[in-house]
């Protein structure tokens, strides 16, 4: 059973038919009891990244999620659902994250003033070099073209766990794996047939 987390932070539905249409067996849910018990986590989230931490904790769902996390259950984070797994976001004037993967999430501040803030629309990842492939990304090829919205982007401590970059007047991480998480600045239920392959690989994985 595959849990989307309900944070009350936005696109849930489209995440749960994007994962029922390529075979997950899902279930939207704000019960912490279901997501200790869940066997993978998908928590989506658009939005202010400080109402979306608040969530977690009026819903109680902070402590299922870091003892999920703690236990190795495969996790897929979606926007928000990565930015929260970073020690600190400077939005909103500081908020404090999971502290799963070492790093900060910073505004974006493109070289190019011309470039609009938020980041919007489609654009294409890069895997970095050297990085090894990852069991996710087997049918999202250098160079896919993905669908972005975010004004915020994490800068990881570790180079290492980058599992895509793109750019925006600079580099920009787009992608991270940290042992059974993966997250994505991207938003895979919005980026046609390679969000759903990616969605596949996390549901058949």
């Amino acid at each position: 059973m595959i849990a989307i987390v309900d944070v009350c932070a936005g696109n849930l539905r489209s995440v749960e038919k994007a994962l029922a249409a390529v075979g997950g067996d899902v279930v939207v849910t704000a019960d912490p009891e279901v997501v200790r018990r869940a066997d993978k986590l998908v928590v989506p989230g658009q939005g202010a990244i400080g109402p979306f931490v608040d969530g977690l904790a009026a819903r109680g769902l902070e402590g299922p999620l870091r003892d999920a996390l703690a236990r190795g259950v495969p996790y897929l984070g979606i926007c928000l659902g990565m930015q929260v797994l970073f020690d600190a976001s400077e939005e909103g004037g500081g908020v404090a994250g999971l502290g799963v993967i070492a790093g900060r999430v910073e505004r974006l501040r493109p070289a190019d003033p011309a470039l609009k803030i938020p980041h919007m629309g489609w654009n294409q990842v890069r895997r970095p070099a050297g990085a090894a492939a990852d069991p996710l990304l087997v049918d999202v090829p250098d160079g896919a073209e993905l669908y972005f919205v975010h004004s915020y982007h994490a800068v990881p401590v570790d180079p290492g766990v980058i599992a895509l970059t793109t750019d925006h007047g600079g580099p920009v991480c787009a992608a991270v794996r940290h042992g059974t998480v993966f997250a994505c600045q991207f938003h895979p239920e919005k980026s046609q047939r390679r969000g759903l392959a990616l969605l596949r690989a996390f549901v058949e994985s």
